[in-house]
Order: structure tokens, then C-alpha cells, then sequence
């Protein structure tokens, strides 16, 4: 296994021989660019940066021998990745729009959506058939890349994931899978971000948020008073928001980098070549203050309005 994986016990250790030929495989050190040419962003480089990355089942041999073009391609995307902490405090419930700008990158570089079908046949009579929607695939001459993107959904999407690629990888479908999820720096520091977002704007009440996009619900709202207005350890109004935002909006339940590490740690989608992508607290800025808040709230405009059934 590459120094700094870690071993999950579901997972074969890439120390083991991988039956590829005995040749040097391509290097992220190497530079595919030429004489004078910036030499392309990596996926080591974004480890260097804070990312997490996990490569399982030998998909890193795998990847960099046979793949080296998506990894360029998804390195590239995922380098220039940011999310504004005016959409993460404004964002409604629909998909953030970090992850439909990650969404748009990734397609125009050809991973577009694709539903999978495998079907049985007897004698040539179709018998059983069963669908598999992956939301980004890239095809080369090699074979197919799947990849999902699972900023904030319920953790149980990541079996819904894992669980596809076992079966895509068994069916020859896909030859490897790969997850981007929010990573551990992003999950476990989100309350410090939020933190920071309200003191550099100096909030010090439900009042002061209105204009940043965010209007809590009389249960939230009450949820916060009763903290702040207790005679036990009452709490100030930043610190009592703060633990409310967060706990609702990034609950533990949520897809996060600990709840993928847990699914493969039971051997999840085992043994599909793996590649695990973990986004740090990094990506999140804080210099495009109003401009980025009138993005969200076009979005939301822009979203079809739900109707009763």
C-alpha cells in the first residue's frame, strides 16, 4: 500500500501484487506538459493541500497505468473547487451550488450522467432487468470511470453508491469507482467556519442574518432562545446558533469523510477499486460577500416551485 493509506480490513492491501505487467506506471510527479508548460495539478497535490485521498483494491495501479487522463481531469476540477460560506449559510435545501458548479465542470469535460442497465435474458427472452444511475461515468479506450459527489446527502447514499459499484464492477460495467464526499477538516470544523462568517460580519441576532439569505424556522428560532435564555448555563447568541445551524444542516447523519471510512472499514462495496476523495475546509472563502449570497438566491428563484399530488 502507498505510505499514508490507511488498511481497511473490508479491502485487499495495495502492497500485494496487482497482475499488472512489470513496467514503471505513470507517476503524479511526472509532467505530461512540455518544454515551458505549467505542469498540470495532480491528485498528490491536492493531498498535499489537505485532501483526503484513499485509493482501495489497487485502484491506484489501476488508475494511474490505465487512467491517467481522468485523474489529470478530476484534479483539475477539484483544484479550483471553492465554496463561498455565503452558500453554505444561505443555501436552502436544494443541491449546494459548489457542487453544481464541481456538476458542470465534470460534465463539460465529458462525465456526463449515465444509467446503467443490466439486463437477463433467457433464450433470448428478457427476463429481469435492473437500472443503476450514476450521477458522472467517463469512458476511455481502457474501460469506465464512476464517480459520485456527496456533499450533504443522508450517509445511507454512500451504500447506495458503494453497492452499485460492487455490482457495475462484478457486471465488467465499470473498471473503477470513485466518491467525493465533504472531508474531515471540512466536517469536524464546519461550527468554526460558521463562527468566523458571523464575527467577521458582526451578527449578533436572528436580525442580522436576514440580509445574508438566512430566515430560521420558529422551531430553530425557539430551539436558540431557549439555549441563550436558560438559568443553567445559558449560552451567548453566536455560540447557540452556531450549534444549532450546524447540528441541523451538517449532522453527523450526513455523508461526511468518517461515515465512507466506516463502509469500506465493513468491506462496503468491496472489491471494486476504490478511489476516496475527502474535501478540506480549505475550499471555504469568505471574500465575495454579497455577490456570492445573490447567486444563491438566483438559484433558488430559478427552481421550480413544488406542487401538491
Amino acid at each position: 500500500m502507498d505510505s499514508g493509506q490507511a488498511q481497511f480490513p473490508g479491502y485487499p492491501s495495495e502492497s500485494r501484487a496487482c497482475g499488472l505487467a512489470p513496467t514503471r506506471p505513470w507517476s503524479e510527479s511526472d509532467t505530461v506538459a512540455g518544454m515551458g508548460e505549467k505542469k498540470p495539478v495532480t491528485i498528490d497535490d491536492l493531498k498535499a493541500r489537505g485532501f483526503e485521498i484513499e485509493y482501495l483494491s489497487h485502484a491506484r495501479a489501476i488508475l494511474s497505468v490505465d487512467f491517467p487522463e481522468a485523474l489529470t481531469e478530476l484534479a483539475a476540477v477539484l483544484d479550483k473547487a471553492t465554496i463561498p460560506i455565503e452558500e453554505i449559510i444561505a443555501g436552502g435545501g436544494g443541491e449546494a451550488k459548489g457542487t453544481q458548479r464541481l456538476r458542470r465542470a465534470l460534465t463539460e469535460l465529458k462525465w456526463p450522467k449515465t444509467t446503467f442497465t443490466v439486463e437477463k435474458r433467457i433464450n433470448g427472452s428478457p427476463r429481469e432487468a435492473i437500472s443503476h444511475e450514476i450521477d458522472h461515468v467517463r469512458s476511455f479506450e481502457a474501460g469506465t470511470i464512476a464517480l459520485e459527489i456527496e456533499w450533504n446527502n443522508k450517509d445511507p447514499f454512500f451504500d447506495r453508491d458503494l453497492e452499485n459499484y460492487k455490482r457495475l464492477h462484478a457486471d465488467g460495467a465499470i473498471s473503477a469507482g470513485i466518491i467525493i464526499t465533504r472531508g474531515k477538516s471540512l466536517h469536524d470544523n464546519m461550527k468554526t467556519l460558521v463562527r468566523k462568517f458571523i464575527d467577521e460580519r458582526q451578527i449578533q441576532s436572528f436580525d442580522g442574518l436576514k440580509e445574508w439569505g438566512y430566515e430560521p424556522t420558529a422551531k430553530q428560532r425557539k430551539a436558540v432562545d431557549t439555549r441563550v435564555n436558560r438559568k443553567k448555563k445559558p449560552l451567548t447568541w453566536r455560540e447557540a446558533f452556531v450549534d444549532k445551524f450546524v447540528n441541523d444542516k451538517f449532522a453527523e447523519s450526513t455523508t461526511h469523510w468518517k461515515k465512507l471510512e466506516d463502509r469500506v472499514h465493513r468491506g462496503v462495496g468491496n472489491p471494486c477499486p476504490l478511489l476516496l476523495i475527502g474535501m478540506p475546509d480549505s475550499i471555504v472563502t469568505f471574500h465575495e460577500g454579497k455577490k456570492a449570497l445573490e447567486e444563491v438566491l438566483e438559484a433558488e428563484d430559478d427552481e421550480p416551485e413544488e406542487t401538491e399530488s
